[in-house]
Parts: structure tokens; sequence; C-alpha cells
């Protein structure tokens, strides 16, 4: 069928061409160049002008065809390869995450040698360095990462947390400002940012940050907590500024907070800290007694023990005691530090009558047994001092010794062989255990035995 149409169409095109031909029987002269022609009829050029544009035509099309066919296979070809990296990385990301550091190694680098400038690899070719020990290694991999994509935020955010995790705290700050000059308002950066400044005592610098995450608008949930945390930076701002003779300034923002928050009980310490040093000492122990008769903390009651004793003023502080005894008579914490000052100044019965009332009434601690240990020793009492110190230091009648844990110190009376507060198998030891086996004793030449005989004992 398709032969016929095309003998017909040949056949057709030269029955066209003899009529043509015959309806326009002169001759065409074509100059070529200014002294060369060529002289056809004009029918033939007429038709060679159709087959060359024809050809033409067929040629721009074949063209077209063979492009685009070329360029599918091209794409085709390339996204077949992704996929097989992509498969590679998949695999070697699973790897790792099961443990597998081995294996996630060779998969991850395979896959990187078929496509370096894969960010996404880099990015995990870095944790897997980090895991097995090499952060520097870790951190030249995203250095070719950020070459490869500047902006890329996870890069800078994996290479900030490297840096965090091997102490490089200042080009972890740096990283993090480098985020948040491509976003300003980034809350998680700000977040990080800030508790570094906070973990170096930056405070100035955290309060800075601190505005920045709630002026950035935190969520919903965060936001009482940032407003808190702001209040506690603005107070060591304060403190700060106490440390470094700004006082005035100090006093008038440790005012500010206690506005603010009137049982932020170390603001009230530092307000009659303030005082004291712009020699305002009354202003700063009734800014104290106010602050224990508030919130009845014991740091009160020491700032006033400290501020009187170094004025070697005692007796104010006594009255200052005894006319709360009354009203403060069944606070036991008041009547420790009642019984402390008078013990330090030798006031012994008053001393013994404000300890024992608190041991009374079936208070257990150790500072109060040697409070009393220290009462009964003045008063030449032995054998009642000899059982508070007893009580103080925890010895039983069979001289127990306590078990303490080493990885986080929790005391325990008996070894245990996980420890009941953080978990830990084999971490139960004799406290001061490596204190003890650390020291050596000394060397003795000579060493006295009964009655006044010697050996020589070799020192070891």
């Amino acid at each position: 069928m398709t032969f016929m149409a095309v003998l017909l169409l040949f056949i057709f095109f030269v029955l066209f061409f003899l009529y043509f031909w015959g309806l326009n029987p002169h001759m065409v002269t074509v100059f070529y160049m200014p002294e060369q022609s060529l002289t056809y009829p004009a029918a033939m050029v007429v038709i060679a002008c159709v087959i060359l544009g024809l050809i033409l035509g067929f040629g721009a099309h074949f063209y077209t065809i063979v492009t685009h066919w070329m360029k599918y296979w091209s794409r085709d070809r390339s996204e077949k390869k992704q996929r097989e990296i992509s498969a590679l990385y998949r695999e070697g990301v699973g790897r790792l995450l099961s443990g597998d550091l081995k294996k996630a190694h060779g998969l991850l680098n395979k896959a990187l040698d078929r496509d370096p400038k894969r960010v996404d690899i880099l990015i995990a070719l870095a944790t897997l360095n980090s895991q097995e020990g090499n952060p520097t290694e870790g951190l030249s991999v995203l250095r070719k990462a950020s070459e490869l994509d500047p902006k890329s935020m996870e890069v800078l955010f994996k290479t900030a947390a490297i840096q965090e995790e091997t102490g490089q705290d200042d080009e972890a700050i740096a990283t993090y400002q480098a985020l948040l000059a491509l976003e300003k308002d980034n809350r998680k950066a700000l977040r990080a940012m800030r508790d570094l400044y906070i973990k170096h005592d930056r405070w100035q610098d955290a309060l800075d940050v601190q505005r920045r995450i709630l002026k950035a608008g935190p969520g919903a949930n965060r936001v009482a907590n940032e407003k808190e945390l702001l209040l506690y930076l603005r107070y060591e701002v304060a403190r700060q500024a106490i440390i470094d003779g700004t006082y005035n300034d100090a006093k008038s923002e440790l005012k500010d907070i206690l506005r603010q928050k009137d049982d932020f009980t170390p603001a009230q310490v530092s307000l009659g800290d303030a005082y004291v040093a712009l020699n305002r000492g009354d202003d700063a122990v009734k800014v104290w007694q106010e602050g224990y008769r508030k919130h009845g903390k014991g740091v009160f009651l020491e700032r006033l023990e400290d501020y009187y004793m170094k004025r070697e003023d005692p007796s104010s502080l006594l009255n200052f005691f005894r006319s709360q005894s009354l009203e403060q008579g069944e606070d036991l914490m008041f009547r420790i530090f009642y019984g402390k000052l008078c013990l330090r100044l030798e006031m012994i019965d008053e001393a013994k009558e404000q300890l024992q009332a608190v041991e009374s009434s079936g208070v257990e601690s150790s500072q109060v047994h040697l409070l009393l240990a220290e009462t009964y020793r003045r008063c030449h009492d032995s054998e009642h001092a000899i059982t508070e110190y007893q009580k103080a230091l925890g010895i039983s009648k069979r001289l127990h010794l306590n078990f303490v844990c080493e990885k986080c110190q929790h005391v325990s009376n008996e070894w245990n062989s996980r420890c009941p507060s953080c978990g830990e198998w084999n971490s139960s030891s004799l406290i001061d255990r490596k204190l003890i086996q650390e020291a050596r004793p000394l060397t003795l030449e000579k060493m006295v035995v009964h009655h006044g005989e010697q050996k020589e004992w070799e020192g070891a």
C-alpha cells in the first residue's frame, strides 16, 4: 500500500513537471559569480528549488529528531546514574544508622566517587567521620560541601555541631553567625549561639541574642520560658556590672528585675551586694532581711552574718536574731543560722539551745550534726560530740564505708553491680578510690616495733 502511494505520488510529480515545463519553455540564466553563470529551463530551476527546500526541511527535521533522541538518551542515562548513586547513598546512610560504620564508609565513598558534587553524600560522610572519632576529617569534608553549596543550611549546622563536639566553641559561634547572615531569624541557630555564650559566661552577648530570639517570635509554647531566660540573663549582666564596678547600673537593673519577678532570690541577694558596694549598708541589710522574711532562704541570713562580722558588729546581728526569734520561733532554718552565729561568738549555751531544738524536730542533717558536735566539743562533752560527729560523717558502729558511681557520682551505702541512678554497669567503687590508689606511702627505712626494737623495712 505504501509502495503504491509513493509510485502514484511520483507519477503525479512527473506529470506536473511536464505540464509546468510546457507552460514555461523559456530558459533562465543564474549568475553565481560575476563572470560565471548557469542557464536552465525555468521549470527545472523551480523544481530544483522545491526539491532543495524539501531536502533542507527533511534534514532539519532529521536533525531535530536526532538531537531530541540524544538529549533523551543522555537524560535517561544521567537519571539512571543518579538513581544508582541515590541507592548507594540510602544504603550507606542505613548502614550508618545501624552502626555498621565500615560498610557505610565503603558505600558512601563509592557513591561520592560517582558524583563528587553530591552535598548530601558529603554531609553523611562527615557524620560518619565524626562517629568514627575523626572529627577533623569530618570538618574537612564539610568544607568541600560548603564550597559546592555555600548557602547550605544543613552543611553549616552540621559543621557547627561537630565544632561544638570537639570543643571548638569560638569556631562554632562563627559558623552560627554565618548561618544567621543567610537567615537572620533562624531560631535554631540563635538558640545554639546563645547557649554557647552562656557556657562561656559571655552574658551580654547571650542577652543580645536572647532579645533577637524573642523578636523573631518563638513558638507559643516557648514564649514564657524564653522571657524567663531573658530575665535571668539580665540578672547575670547586672551581677557582672557589680564585679566591673558599675554599681548604679547594676542596682537599677536588679530593682527592675525584682519588679517583674519578685520571687527571684538571686536578684535580691545581688541587690544587697550592690548597696554594700555603694556604701549603703543599711539599705543592703533591709533588702536581705526583707528577702528572708519573704522567701525564707538561708542565703539572706548568711549575707547578713558576713556583713556584720566583717564590720566587727556582731551585736547588731544578735539583736536582729533575738528580735526575730519569737516571730521565727518555728523556723528551723532561722534557728540553724542563729545557733551557728552563737557558736561562732562562743555563746555555747545559746547555740546548744537553738541547735538541739532543730535536732529534736527530727531533722537528719549532716550540717546540723556537725554544728552540734562542735558545740558539745567546746563545752567538753566528748561523748555527745563523738556521737554527733559520727552522725555527721555517716559512720556506723561497724565503720561502714560508702560507694560512689564513677560516672554520675551517685553515693550509695552499699556496692551495686549497676548504678541505680544512671544505670551504668561496673561503675561502683569506694569513695576516693582513685585518690587512694594513686597516692604513694612515704619510704620508711626504719619502723619502731615492740619495746623499742627496730626493724629494717624496704620502702615500697
